[in-house]
């Protein structure tokens, strides 16, 4: 019997039971939709993170004060006032870190707005112009702070989308006067929306020049100290390296010995992204796991049906023989069958996945990435277990000897 004789009388007989057929499908058909949507689901929570982590800035070294004790009181990271701005000036220096592009340091505090007899409270940001481009951020309108507004204690600020929209509504904010406290301020520009990340709402906040926040709204010792310093390296390939020279600028000017005693810490953008890719990819595996077992109950199915298609077939399996047909071409027939059937419910499964991961975004609001290494590795496993699951059915049929099949009631 040639190849074509066994793909016709083989699609013949799953026709013949159409039903039976169907049902032995929706089992691998269920299970490769489920491996599709959840690989999708893990694919697409990994570019979120990514992209939420990438919206802090490119090629990004955050640094942190460390902690603090007081009268045997031991406050959190970020309690002491170690991290100074000539720390920041320091790091801006192209023979000490010359691997570090920009530095922007930061202060911040949460205070009243009000813009005629609207106010809303808000995270004000003091920091220097290369704020913007560490934190990859854009205008909407306006512009940034400039270096003159930095060494001449300008009042000015540029408000982020959320807090312009709480206190002008509609208006256009950029030239009109808001109040930081009891302090006039300008609006020189309005930031474009960045959305959350996991320190803060990146939309609702008031950045100023250091020098004025330092000045006119928080003095104390925030005059001298920053909360934080962000650092952007050249590129990705030198990250590594900006580390280690800022660590060890910071490490001498604060005249530590000890790296374990280190009065700062200095976390990287790549590590935060790393860590949660990581668990992205851990509850992707888990999820595919747990999908990965309907196929195995779609197995099932298909070695279930081929048994009983076998039986029903042994006088036909004992005439064949009986006509001079070998075990090879019954084995053959048999597991053709059981691929059929696998490879159908693998492209029904798919095609659903495909379907699934174009609509449901819409429902749940989160992203689902159709990966087409994943779909022509869910078909290919289809077929692989229609036929992993049709060798002992086939090979069942292939030894029956032919006076007991043409016997058989």
């Amino acid at each position: 019997m040639s190849w074509m004789e066994t793909l016709r009388t083989s699609f013949d007989a799953i026709r013949s039971h159409r039903l039976r057929s169907g049902l032995t499908m929706l089992g691998i058909l269920i299970g490769i939709a489920a491996v599709i949507l959840t690989v999708g689901l893990g694919e697409g929570a990994q570019q979120q993170v990514a992209s939420a982590i990438n919206s802090l800035g490119t090629n990004l070294l955050v640094v942190s004060p460390g902690s603090t004790t007081t009268g045997g009181v031991r406050g959190g990271q970020g309690s002491s006032s170690a991290l100074t701005v000539s720390d920041a000036t320091a790091l801006s220096s192209k023979v000490a870190a010359p691997d570090i592009a920009a530095v922007a340091p930061t202060t911040s505090r949460s205070t009243a707005l009000t813009a005629g007899s609207t106010n809303w409270t808000t995270s004000v940001v003091g920091t220097t112009p290369a704020w913007q481009s560490v934190r990859a951020r854009t205008l909407a309108e306006g512009r940034f702070l400039t270096e003159q507004d930095l060494t001449s204690d300008a009042a000015v600020t540029v408000l982020a989308a959320t807090t312009a929209q709480e206190l002008f509504g509609g208006a256009d904010p950029v030239g009109r006067t808001v109040a930081i406290g009891s302090t006039p301020f300008t609006v020189v520009g309005v930031l474009a929306s960045a959305g959350n990340s996991a320190a803060q709402n990146e939309d609702d906040q008031a950045v100023v020049p250091i020098s004025t926040a330092a000045d006119r709204l928080f003095g104390g010792s925030t005059r001298t100290s920053v909360q934080s310093i962000y650092l952007e390296a050249t590129s990705s390939d030198t990250l590594s390296a900006a580390y280690q020279e800022a660590n060890q600028l910071l490490l001498n000017l604060h005249h530590v010995t000890d790296p374990a005693a280190a009065d700062f810490t200095i976390a990287s953008q790549q590590s935060l992204l790393s860590t949660a890719t990581s668990v992205s990819k851990t509850l992707t595996i888990l999820l595919g796991g747990v999908a990965a077992l309907s196929l195995l109950v779609g197995g099932i199915g298909v070695m279930n049906i081929m048994l009983v298609s076998v039986t029903e077939r042994i006088r036909e399996i004992g005439l064949r023989k009986a006509l001079g047909a070998s075990p090879v071409v019954i084995r053959r027939q048999f597991l053709v069958e059981a691929s059929v059937l696998g490879l159908a419910g693998g492209l029904l499964g798919a095609a659903l996945g495909v379907i699934g991961a174009l609509t449901l975004p819409q429902l749940i609001s989160s992203t689902i990435t159709i990966s087409p290494t994943a779909t022509a590795a869910a078909i290919l496993t289809s077929i692989a277990i229609g036929l992993a699951f049709g060798v002992y059915p086939a090979s069942r049929a292939a030894r029956l000897a032919p006076i007991d099949a043409l016997r058989s009631e």
